[in-house]
């Protein structure tokens, strides 16, 4: 799934005043689909009914338009599906074996975790005794920033201060409840990279309306800005500039810049191959990844809506995700995994099995074989208003502990 989606369903209703709900189902990208019938017996080999050298054409022609399909044909198109389904097996057999192990101990939370919270908190419809019940139940957990969506941005950059009207009053709260959470403010949009309406990086002015826009809202009181641009292509260099001009902005109000960023490629080159089949390459190149990642304090993966049907695909793809992006984050920069805080079936997304267990033992394998001393790690959760108890509680037991 696309968060951004989300973000325009979920908290978009949240502004008209709808109460929060679990986000209406996405885009449905390709899943891994089923096997095709077994193949009858061979036919027998006509050759000789044909009359050989010796047959007259008519006896030929007829024998040619009656004969069912040659064993050629069976075999090519056995060859066919054999190209197509041995590489997904490969691929999803190395991910069942990437959940197998034991994590290393130790590797629980670090207090750097992070949650997305929905637009109810910064428009009026929370009270003061919400902000308390977060608090509190905020207290045995390993978080410590809270992505507050205060969006989102129109296409043009601009932002209206409507938007996120109570935003002083939930940070004042907040700090009295809780010193040590830090709020940052979540902002996103849809962008113009497959459709014909949404923001336009391109355009110098609407980066500069973004950074105009990230000025005002720190000014409200925010601990940092928390980004999510979707659908955003790998490779994208008018990202990568938009965020070298917030890090000025950020760092000259000493607060935090973050981003949700895509899944890195499974296989070298996926995001290529996955645009030209689909239109939408959804993953970005690890290298591309590590670009963004240098230019921010914080990243968050959106390790959900992985097409994965069983938990231990699902886990075993999370653990390589959290390989794959501890390479290439710097020590410097805050790396954190999404966990799925909600509950959806449809094409892409599972509920039996992209759950939080799955999640986190493959959070703990990857960060396990790759960097289990990393002191600048945690999860990030995905969406306050959509959590169950069952959810925080395997958060807690799994990775707070």
């Amino acid at each position: 799934m696309d968060r951004a989606q989300h973000t325009e369903q979920g908290a978009g209703a949240e502004q008209a005043g709808v109460p929060d709900e679990p986000p209406a189902p996405p885009h449905t990208p390709a899943a891994a689909g089923g096997e095709n019938p077994p193949l009858g017996p061979p036919a027998p080999d006509d050759e000789s009914s044909t009359g050989g050298a010796g047959g007259s054409d008519k006896a030929d022609g007829v024998a040619e338009a009656t004969k069912p399909p040659s064993r050629r044909w069976r075999r090519l198109t056995l060859a066919v599906v054999l190209t197509l389904l041995l590489p997904l097996l490969a691929a999803e057999s190395a991910l069942r074996l990437n959940y197998t192990g034991d994590p290393k101990k130790g590797t629980y939370t670090r207090n750097r975790d992070a949650i997305w919270l929905g637009h109810a908190w910064v428009d009026g419809r929370k009270t003061d005794a919400d902000v308390t019940a977060l608090a509190d139940r905020l207290k045995t957990t390993g978080i410590r920033d809270l992505y507050v969506h205060a969006g989102p941005l129109e296409h043009n950059g601009t932002l209206p201060k409507s938007a996120y009207s109570k935003a002083t009053w939930l940070i004042k709260t907040l700090h009295g409840r809780a010193p040590r959470l830090r709020v940052q403010a979540w902002l996103g949009d849809v962008l113009a990279t497959e459709g014909p309406t949404g923001m336009r990086l391109e355009r110098p002015a609407t980066r500069a309306a973004v950074v105009a826009s990230t000025r005002e809202i720190l000014a409200a009181g925010f601990d940092g800005v928390h980004f999510d641009l979707e659908p955003l292509h790998s490779g994208d260099r008018d990202y990568l500039t938009l965020l070298d001009s917030l890090r000025s902005v950020t760092r000259a109000h000493h607060a935090l810049l973050s981003v949700a960023a895509h899944q890195i490629d499974p296989l070298p080159g996926f995001h290529a191959f996955w645009g030209t089949v689909a239109g939408h390459p959804k993953w970005w190149s690890q290298r591309f990844f590590g670009q963004v990642a240098r230019r921010v304090d914080q990243i968050a993966v959106m390790s959900y809506d992985t097409m994965q049907p069983l938990q231990s695909l699902y886990g075993g793809y999370v653990a390589q995700q959290t390989s794959l992006a501890l390479e290439v984050t710097p020590p410097s920069t805050d790396l954190l995994m999404g966990l799925p805080f909600y509950h959806e079936n449809r094409f892409g997304h599972w509920n039996h099995a992209e759950t939080v267990p799955a999640a986190v033992r493959g959070v703990r394998l990857g960060l396990s074989r790759t960097d289990a001393d990393r002191a600048r790690f945690g999860v990030a959760l995905y969406v306050d208003f959509a959590a169950t108890e069952a959810d925080w509680r395997a958060y807690r037991d799994g990775w707070v502990r």
